[in-house]
Parts: C-alpha cells; sequence; structure tokens
C-alpha cells in the first residue's frame, strides 16, 4: 500500500473510531436522561407525589422531568466555556461522570413514603445534576465528529453522535419494559430502581472509551494560531446573535415534537385511554429501531442535498402528522399505535440527522463549543423540557382532548419552518474559517468548501 493509500486509510479509521465513539458516549448519557422521562411517566406520580390525584401527579412528575432541561443551558455555557479554551475531549469525560452519579443516585433515592417531602426536592436536585451534565455533553460530542469528519461527510458522521439519543432511548425502554413486567408491588418497591443503578457499568465503559480518541484537529489547528476567548460564550453572543437565534428556533419542533411522541405518549395511553404499559413502550421501542437508521440517512442525504431542504422537510412533516397522529393513538390498536409514533420519528430524524453539522456550521471555532451549545440547549428548556408538562395541561384543561395538543405541535413546526428559512446554508462551510453569518453569504461558504 502506497503511503497516500496508508494515510486515507487512517484518516477514514480515525474518524470512524472518532465517531464511534462520540455514539457510545452519547449513547450512554442519554440513557440516563431518557430512563428518567420514563419513570416520570409511568412511577414517579405514585413514589414521589403519592398524595396527589394521578393526573396532577403526572403533570408534577413532569415537572421534575422539566427541572433538567433548565441545567441543560447552564451545563452549554460552563462546559462550552472550557471546550473552546481547552478542548472539546477534556470536556466529554467529566460530563459523562456527572450524568451516571446523578442518574446511580435517583436509583438510590428514597420515596415520599420514607422520607416525606424531602424525597421530591432530592429528585429535583438530581435532576439538575443530570441536565447540567447532559448540557455540556452534546457540543464536545458533536463537535469532535464533525470536526473530524472530511468536508463532504460532515452530515454523515455528525448524525453518528445524535443516533446516541435513539440508541440510548432504545436500552433506556428496553430495560426498564423488562423490570415493568414484574408484579406491580415488586416493580414499585425495587425493580424500577435497577434500570438506575445500571447506569454506574456504563458510565465506566463510556469513560474508558472517550479517553482513547484524539483531540478535535480543528480545534487544535485554530488554538496554536490564534489566541483563545477570554469569555467564549460572551463572543458568540456578540459575534452570532442571529445563528443562536435561529439554532433554537430550529429546535422547537423537533424537541418538542420528539417528547411528546416518546414520553408524553406514554401517560396518554396508559391515564387517558388505559392502555396497557408494554403496548406503549413497545412502540416506542420499534420507532426507536427506526429511528437508528433514519438519522444516519437523512445526515447523509444533507450532504447533498445541504442542511435547510432535509430540516425544512422533517419540519413540515411534524406539522402535517399533528393531528392524524393522536387519531391513531385514540384507536387503541397496536399496530395503528406503532405506525403513529414510527411516522413521528421519522420525521424527526430528518430535522435530528443533519442537526449536528447544520448547528457546528453557524459558527466559527473560536467559539462553536460555547455558541452550538447555547442554541441548542436554550431551545430546550422552552421546547423538550415543557412539550410533556404543556401537552398534560392542555389535556387537563380541554377535558381528556387531544386536538388541543395537536395545535401546539402545529405551532412549534411553525416556529422551526421559519427559523430554518432565515438561516444560511452550511453544508458547503470550511469549518476552519469564520462560519457564514447570513443567507447571503453562499458564495464565501462554497468558497471555503472547494479548498477543504
Amino acid at each position: 500500500m502506497s503511503g497516500a493509500q496508508t494515510a486515507s486509510q487512517d484518516s477514514k479509521n480515525s474518524i470512524v473510531k472518532v465517531a464511534a465513539a462520540s455514539f457510545i458516549g452519547t449513547a450512554i448519557e442519554w440513557y440516563d436522561f431518557f430512563l428518567y422521562g420514563t419513570a416520570a411517566a409511568l412511577v414517579f406520580n405514585r413514589l414521589f407525589f403519592p398524595s396527589f390525584d394521578p393526573l396532577t401527579g403526572t403533570l408534577a412528575a413532569f415537572g421534575t422531568f422539566a427541572v433538567g432541561f433548565i441545567a441543560r443551558p447552564l451545563g452549554g455555557v460552563v462546559f462550552g466555556h472550557f471546550g473552546d479554551k481547552i478542548g472539546r475531549k477534556t470536556m466529554l469525560s467529566a460530563t459523562l461522570m456527572i450524568m451516571g452519579a446523578a442518574t446511580f443516585a435517583v436509583g438510590l433515592l428514597p420515596s415520599y413514603e420514607s422520607i416525606g417531602a424531602w424525597a421530591p426536592a432530592l429528585l429535583v436536585i438530581l435532576r439538575l445534576l443530570q441536565g447540567f451534565g447532559l448540557g455540556g455533553e452534546w457540543g464536545g460530542a458533536v463537535l469532535m465528529a464533525v470536526e473530524h469528519a472530511p468536508a463532504h461527510r460532515r452530515g454523515f458522521y455528525g448524525s453518528w453522535p445524535q443516533m446516541g439519543a435513539p440508541a440510548g432511548l432504545l436500552v433506556a425502554t428496553a430495560v426498564f419494559s423488562f423490570f415493568s413486567r414484574l408484579p406491580e408491588e415488586t416493580f414499585l418497591s425495587w425493580g424500577w430502581r435497577v434500570p438506575f443503578l445500571l447506569s454506574a457499568v456504563l458510565i465506566g465503559i463510556g469513560v474508558f472509551i472517550r479517553l482513547s480518541v484524539a483531540e478535535s484537529p480543528v480545534f487544535a489547528h485554530r488554538k496554536e494560531e490564534a489566541k483563545q476567548p477570554s469569555i467564549p460564550v460572551l463572543e458568540a453572543i456578540r459575534n452570532y446573535p442571529k445563528q443562536i437565534l435561529l439554532a433554537m428556533g430550529a429546535r422547537f419542533a423537533e424537541n418538542g415534537f420528539f417528547y411528546i411522541i416518546t414520553t408524553f405518549v406514554l401517560t396518554y395511553g396508559t391515564e387517558r385511554l388505559g392502555l396497557p404499559r408494554t403496548t406503549l413502550l413497545n412502540g416506542v421501542l420499534v420507532a426507536t429501531a427506526v429511528h437508528l437508521v433514519a438519522i444516519p440517512s437523512f445526515g447523509a442525504l444533507s450532504d447533498v442535498l445541504g442542511r435547510r431542504p432535509v430540516y425544512l422537510a422533517g419540519a413540515a412533516a411534524c406539522g402535517l402528522l399533528a393531528f392524524p397522529f393522536f387519531m391513531l393513538i385514540n384507536t387503541k390498536e397496536t399496530g395503528l399505535i406503532w405506525l403513529a409514533i414510527t411516522l413521528g420519528i421519522i420525521a424527526h430524524a430528518a430535522m435530528y440527522g443533519p442537526q449536528a453539522s447544520f448547528f457546528s456550521e453557524l459558527f466559527g471555532t473560536r467559539v462553536r463549543y460555547s455558541g452550538a451549545s447555547l442554541g441548542y440547549q436554550l431551545a430546550s428548556v422552552f421546547a423538550g423540557g415543557l412539550s410533556p408538562v404543556v401537552a398534560t395541561a392542555l389535556l387537563a384543561k380541554s377535558g381528556g382532548q387531544s386536538w388541543p395538543i395537536s395545535v401546539y405541535m402545529v405551532g412549534l413546526a411553525v416556529i422551526t419552518l421559519v427559523s430554518v428559512f432565515l438561516s444560511a446554508e452550511t453544508f458547503r462551510a470550511h469549518l476552519v474559517e469564520e462560519a457564514p453569518s447570513t443567507a447571503s453569504s453562499g458564495q464565501e461558504a462554497s468558497r471555503g468548501h472547494d479548498a477543504a
């Protein structure tokens, strides 16, 4: 094999190794985060809020679920700051350990019956720690993949850490579904705790894998040639305010829709329709398996068509599915319920697949970790974190009707459509150069890509 061929093969092996490490680490983080959401939908109302009626208890449980999203922007700012100054790799092990410790502690937490009001209070604190860790995780994981990737494959390789979300959801749902088959009393006593305690093993594996990969070459190049920003998040806000706001808007349909079709649907199906837990959990499992294939497919498609067309198609599909989704769920037919969740997941994947590369390309290297994390995580507070709470409140206010929730989902889709339409196309941008600030920067971005 010639020297050029050897170098090419080494480069390929390197990006595959980095992308795989990003995928595995992110999957473990999301396992922890989604595990909480599943437990909040199915058991936390009875364990930590037993004095409320079922619907109010569920609303309170989803309130603690939302708290994790509130902490995510803070995690994005803190870890983004050090990620832009010190490096992407260093931050990733720290976020993984914070998330794992908080999840393990949830599995040990006494219930309301044992320690009273301290139980939900400690639950909120641990959820805040989960959100803080995950807030710093996303930016570092996607930048490691995107900044290592060849210019013409950033959408594809950037989708690998995005696959960590459905992988984490798949494992969390499967594990929780397995233990939910225990007798009700056993499950509520200790069965629900085991999936949380298993997090300790997964975290050890994830940290070991992440320590084996090299730092981002784009960051290393920038660090050698330029003075590092003193406060990256302030520089990002000052130089990229439009990109931050548009990235936030681009997440509303993606993030809000996702938690309605994977988390709120569990409560809606069991409490409102009286369906068995396993019917809904298995539907989420089937859809998540499809998600794992759809995400890299749409990421790769964005390398050919551009980020905006693929993302816009996904947002439009979410809006169109808002009413049919609940129509299918309301049939109480297992096959149609699974179809509804799967269609929603495919629409979500069209946005989530190209999202990592799209958001990364919106910002210059100096503040890319801070800028991308800020736009991504701020939206989590208003979209994903609130969507199960809003949906539950709308369900209660409407007397159990689903149509107000569908209207809410259409509103999320409209916000995303407008935001992505106003964003610059970035798939030909050169990551070493400063990111395009307006849609008119297309020619500069194209030249950057040609030079890459």
